[in-house]
């Protein structure tokens, strides 16, 4: 059975990055490297829709995460945190343990906080150092406006930190534009690399608090990277070959034009979640984002138990849901290197796999209502 990757990360990866990474490993001081950093650089500043240098590391997202805390923020100084999913309980497991005192802005699983409940957290609490949120909840399928989350915190002395990891390249995200002071991504989501490299940009106003902050990290010291970043250089050994490779798939990013990814993951969603609600599903978040579709496991059916199922008779790899939600949603991912004609696939996999457990759905209704969908959204 040919495996068919529709999880929220890892993603697909593009065939001519694969084959880049297939290549034999380069010395990681030489001028060819440095020049291909550079490069990935300014692509990236592209991607984040910044005119501030974007670093790599080298590490997972979480690292990227660990970067923003360590960096901007002294022990005991306040944060506060909007919450709306596993992610954000990660931005509170860091924060807890570089010492912040938090602040937070909590929602139930499946819906969004809003910018009003930010502006009233800031307003209580004068005296916040850093805002954290989250683009993209892949734990629950929801977004958030940071375009609002941006107004609201300008007016303040705060800084607004993001976890990009699964929004940055499939949702609008415009750094500059939009007031983010703080941002990470990762490679294994919408930038279509394997998991490997996170990647972090600061603002103007973000670097004046970082530069006044005591280093409270030795590798994930941004001080570091940007005076290495100066060089087209990295402080430590990076994933070189991991670089090149991101190259390959940035400059298909480049080609297809940041705007036009941005519609075409937003196109691609609004005909999956049309396909999702005819077969007789519910979509779980409140308001859904571009990168994945969340759908909520209907009552009598067994929810880990059909995505066995849909892999091993058909090949297609969902996720489940995360601690307390699994067995209770299906995340079905659309980010990246997917295109329209696999996520036609994925709902017609998942039909098949419901018909074959007895769960009643009118045969083809989800894949004529995504093409339906997907036609009117040219």
């Amino acid at each position: 059975m040919k495996p068919r990757l529709f999880t929220p990360g890892p993603t697909t990866v593009p065939e001519d990055t694969l084959l880049e990474l297939a290549k034999p490993v380069t010395y990681h001081r030489a001028a060819e490297a440095k020049a291909i950093l550079a490069e990935v650089s300014e692509d990236l500043k592209y991607v984040f829709q910044t005119a501030q240098p974007v670093f790599t590391l080298t590490c997972s997202g979480t690292g990227g995460m660990e970067a923003a805390v360590s960096n901007s923020l002294a022990a005991g100084e306040k944060a506060v945190l909007c919450t709306a999913g596993r992610w954000g309980e990660r931005w509170r497991g860091i924060l807890k343990a570089f010492g912040a005192t938090i602040v937070p802005v909590e929602v139930p699983y499946g819906k969004a906080v809003t910018h009003d409940m930010l502006a009233n957290a800031l307003t209580a609490n004068p005296d916040t150092k850093v805002v954290f949120t989250t683009l993209s909840e892949t734990s629950t399928g929801v977004g958030h406006d940071l375009q609002a989350f941006g107004r609201v915190v300008a007016k303040t002395d705060a800084l607004l930190a993001v976890d990009g990891i699964s929004g940055i390249g499939a949702m609008e995200c415009r750094m500059d534009a939009w007031g983010l002071d703080l941002v990470v991504t990762g490679s294994q989501k919408a930038l279509m690399m394997p998991p490997g490299l996170a990647f972090i940009s600061a603002s103007e106003k973000a670097w004046k608090k970082i530069d006044a902050t005591p280093v409270r990290s030795f590798y994930l010291d941004i001080r570091r990277y940007k005076k290495s970043l100066a060089e087209s250089d990295t402080p430590f050994t990076p994933g070189n070959t991991l670089i090149k490779a991101q190259r390959v798939s940035l400059k298909r990013i480049r080609a297809e034009g940041i705007e036009n990814l941005w519609a075409r993951h937003t196109r691609i969603a609004t005909a999956c979640r049309a396909g999702v609600e005819a077969m007789g599903l519910k979509l779980f978040a409140e308001k859904p984002n571009s990168a994945l579709t969340v759908i909520k496991v209907p009552d009598g059916v067994d929810g880990t138990a059909t995505l066995k199922a849909l892999e091993k008779k058909y090949g297609y790899k969902f996720a489940d849901g995360q601690d307390a939600m699994k067995g209770q949603i299906w995340r079905l991912s659309h980010m990246g290197y997917t295109d329209a004609f696999d996520v036609l696939g994925a709902l017609s996999a998942l039909e098949l796999t419901l018909l074959d457990s007895g769960f009643k759905l009118e045969v083809g209704a989800g894949v004529a209502a995504f093409q339906k969908a997907y036609a009117a959204g040219k």
